[in-house]
């Protein structure tokens, strides 16, 4: 079972056939669109009808019972045997598994990708240089309210774009990479020898001041609270707000919306720039877990260790460069070619049948990849589009991600799951983002602010700390 972001591959469509005779296997794949899918996960969990192979986000909470009640296969202690499943890197492989046991095979993202996608036309029109620290962005935030960086006449303009998140805390939303920046710790982190969420810290306190400045200060889009995440690119490309903080892959996509418009002069539209340093040149940089969902197998599809011997050595055949070229850039030489031995050029776009295998990967099979991604490549080829622009992207970001590294603040906790957060999670995770929000949008003190933090503890987050040290502590042990 896997997720889905278009429409469902045809088991009789060539790309589904390629994969099939690549394997020397027939598959049965339940495609479940992404708006669905923790839905239909949380439902099959329940139920008695589990299928060989699961994509799911391995801190689950659902997941995270079945794995430990034994309704999956622990593969600490399995991998070695199967080259290709041997993880590609430790750091992520611990960040994906639940308190150091891996119960599936992570599939590989960017260890850090935090960036800032910035109008370099607008930058370009005031005379500003690219931001370096925070200062820097507030007073390029402040231009691009003030100084009518689209020469239109009018006060139409914003700073900074921020969309309604989603997520919990410590999800990777603009807040939380600013409030890195600041030098609070992302998600955990360590203070006094104990270990504290990073929203209780003054760092955390001092990075919303900041921004509750912007906000009142008309730089960030007044619909902050409510803009949809889907639209996120649009105000960017409409000339409406100069900056996004999100990953850099972000900059291609809305290079991509550039290019429809001029084909000649969209490279001039898009710049971008890394973490930023905090006011006193100290920099911390946000990282991401190194991973996004995995590839679980359940002993319930799954019985013996002979038939698990038979899914693992599958999924090895899957994850060796030919079976990962496959499920994310398709078909050689039907929908992609190989330009200068490592990248995947796109050819025969205007071919409906072609078309049908490029959508097919990029909407489903790609999720069954584990080592490889179109953003970075990884064994794969990565996909980058022909112009100049997109290349000098790539290029930028590569260099963006490899200096970031040196000075990334990792989640000490990521690897491990408190009970107490799993059971208590619906009702405790949503206390500070919310609370944070009402902050930035005046609805609430700052001291309200510090009470929905003494809530989350009062509430079973002072449980859920004593158990984060507690099973830290036993990972280092």
């Amino acid at each position: 079972m896997s997720k889905l972001f278009g429409t469902a591959p045809d088991p009789k469509g060539e790309l589904h056939q390629a994969v099939e005779k690549f394997l020397g296997k027939k598959l049965q794949i339940t495609w479940v669109p992404n708006a669905e899918y923790t839905d239909k996960l949380n439902v099959t969990l329940a139920s008695d009808n589990l299928p060989q192979v699961m994509v799911v986000d391995p801190h689950l909470p659902a997941f995270v019972k079945s794995a430990q009640a034994g309704a999956f296969w622990d593969l600490t202690d399995k991998l070695d045997k199967y080259p290709n499943l041997k993880p590609a890197d430790e750091r992520s492989a611990l960040n994906s598994s639940i308190n150091g046991r891996i119960f599936g095979l992570y599939r590989m993202r960017p260890l850090l990708r935090s960036a800032i996608v910035i109008r370099k036309d607008w930058l370009d029109k005031l005379g500003l240089k690219l931001p370096e620290s925070v200062d820097d962005l507030y007073d390029v935030a402040k231009a691009f309210t003030e100084k009518d960086p689209d020469g239109n006449g009018k006060n139409d303009t914003y700073g900074l774009i921020i969309p309604k998140w989603p997520g919990n805390y410590a999800s990777a939303s603009p807040y939380d990479v600013i409030e890195t920046w600041f030098g609070a710790p992302n998600g955990w982190g360590e203070r006094d020898g104990k270990i504290v969420p990073g929203f209780d810290t003054p760092e955390f306190l001092e990075a919303n001041r900041w921004l509750k400045k912007m906000v009142d200060g008309g730089m960030i889009n007044p619909d902050f609270a409510t803009l949809d995440t889907a639209k996120w690119n649009e105000p960017f490309h409409q000339g409406k707000g100069g900056m996004i903080i999100d990953v850099n892959i972000r900059s291609r996509q809305v290079l991509d919306l550039f290019y429809e418009d001029d084909k000649e002069n969209y490279g001039d539209k898009v710049a971008m720039v890394g973490n930023l340093k905090r006011s006193d040149g100290q920099k911390f940089s946000y990282p991401f877990t190194g991973y996004a969902d995995v590839l679980a197998i359940s002993k319930q599809s799954v019985r013996t260790e002979q038939d698990l011997d038979n899914v693992l050595k599958t999924l090895d055949k899957l994850a060796t460069k030919e079976g990962q070229n496959l499920v994310t850039n398709g078909i050689e030489g039907r929908n992609y070619k190989v330009e200068n031995g490592d990248t995947a050029a796109l050819i025969n776009e205007d071919d409906p049948a072609v078309k049908v295998i490029q959508d097919n990967a990029d909407d489903a099979f790609i999720q069954l990849s584990t080592k490889g991604t179109v953003d970075i490549g990884g064994i794969a080829y990565q996909r980058v589009p022909s112009g100049q622009p997109y290349q000098d992207m790539l290029t930028l970001q590569k260099r963006l991600m490899e200096e970031d590294l040196k000075t990334a603040v990792h989640n000490v906790a990521l690897p491990v799951v408190s009970d107490t957060a799993v059971a208590r999670g619906p009702q405790i995770d949503t206390i500070v983002p919310d609370a944070r929000i009402k902050f930035l949008s005046g609805a609430i003190t700052e001291d309200q602010l510090k009470g929905e933090i003494k809530r989350w503890y009062d509430s079973g987050g002072t449980q859920v700390t004593t158990e984060v040290n507690d099973l830290v502590k036993k990972l280092g042990q």
